[in-house]
């Protein structure tokens, strides 16, 4: 199991992803879409999540593919970026056919930035503009740490941010994860500059500091956040031909990446869940096999994503958190 060429979610074939940020009101969004529409799914285990259209992500509803998933900061305002998706996708012909008419299927997840110091007084929602402006972006590039629906993220430590990874297997499929990290729990062991997503970073990619030589104190930890203001969001996706139930075992199979790279993690504080996307491109040789390998390294992914995200969170003016990069460098 090695990275994709750009170690990110978009090294799955056709997957397409997109940004869009206000740096004064410290919030975005990021689509993720592909060139024809794609089998999903989702997982729920966080105790606070906000959602838009994700029950018609279970395996026995009737749709069968979306047109795009969108994650946005803003909390229940952010849900407003999936009809600016929807809207991009409409003009484009894009949708779930009803007669002359197409429906875009856009389910959608948002994190809690309200408190992060950025302009919240608006008085037009701006989370559509953005979602359509993430969407227009959408391409196999796209920035990670403090960009997009992960602009204004923090966590129980550090600022948060948008990380993604991604891994081939031997079988040839490829495998990525995208996540808004915004939790209540902490990436890293203590205040210091280890990870605890260590055990599974490939090639320094999130500075090469391993694990950390002790452990902290362990007591029990108290929340740094108030219900609803924490939440860890991802889709994870790859190549490999799923059906829906298949899917939303990848997304089960995920959350131990969350697990792994956070502590604590799937609180009833956070509103932690996954999305899982398929494009259908290359048909599994040995489903049984394929399934079990695919849903590690879902896990493995998601981990490293995660790290990513607050290890490229970049300083900015009027932060009410460090980047962990101010405190412990990149060199």
């Amino acid at each position: 199991m090695r990275p994709g060429t750009r170690n990110l979610i978009t090294d799955v074939a056709g997957i397409r992803v997109g940004n869009a940020a206000d740096a004064a009101l410290r919030s975005g969004v990021t689509v993720v879409t592909a060139d024809r529409p794609f089998v999903a799914s989702v997982h729920v285990m966080g105790g606070a999540p906000g959602t838009r259209e994700t029950d018609l992500l279970a395996p026995e509803r009737t749709v069968q593919e979306v047109d795009a998933i969108t994650l946005a900061g803003g909390s229940a305002f952010g849900l407003a970026a999936c009809t600016g998706v929807a809207e991009g996708l409409r003009a484009q012909g894009r949708g779930f056919a009803v007669g002359p008419v197409q429906v875009p299927i856009v389910p959608g997840a948002i994190v809690f930035d309200l408190l992060n110091g950025g302009d919240k007084d608006w008085r037009d929602n701006p989370y559509p503009a953005l979602g359509r402006a993430a969407l227009a972006a959408a391409g196999s590039d796209f920035a990670l740490g403090t960009a997009g629906a992960g602009h204004g993220a923090m966590t129980g430590h550090w600022k948060g941010g948008l990380g993604s990874a991604s891994c081939v297997l031997s079988s040839g499929i490829t495998v990525g994860a995208a996540v808004v990290v915004n939790a209540l729990g902490s990436a890293t062991a203590g205040d210091g500059p280890w990870f605890w997503a260590a055990p599974w970073e490939e090639a320094g990619e999130f500075g090469g500091r391993g694990p950390a030589p002790r452990l902290p104190p362990p007591d029990a930890p108290l929340p740094m956040k108030r219900m609803g203001e924490a939440t860890t969001i991802a889709v994870v996706a790859t190549d490999a031909a799923l059906t829906k139930a298949q899917a939303q075992r990848m997304a089960v199979a995920a959350h131990d990446g969350i697990a792994r790279a956070i502590v604590p993690a799937h609180t009833p504080l956070d509103g932690d869940l996954v999305f899982a996307a398929a494009t259908g491109a290359r048909a599994m040789a040995d489903p049984g096999r394929d399934m079990f390998q695919i849903g590690h390294a879902a896990a493995t992914c998601l981990a490293r994503a995660i790290a990513r995200g607050v290890y490229l969170a970049e300083r900015m003016p009027g932060d009410l958190q460090p980047a962990w990069v101010s405190r412990h460098g990149r060199g």
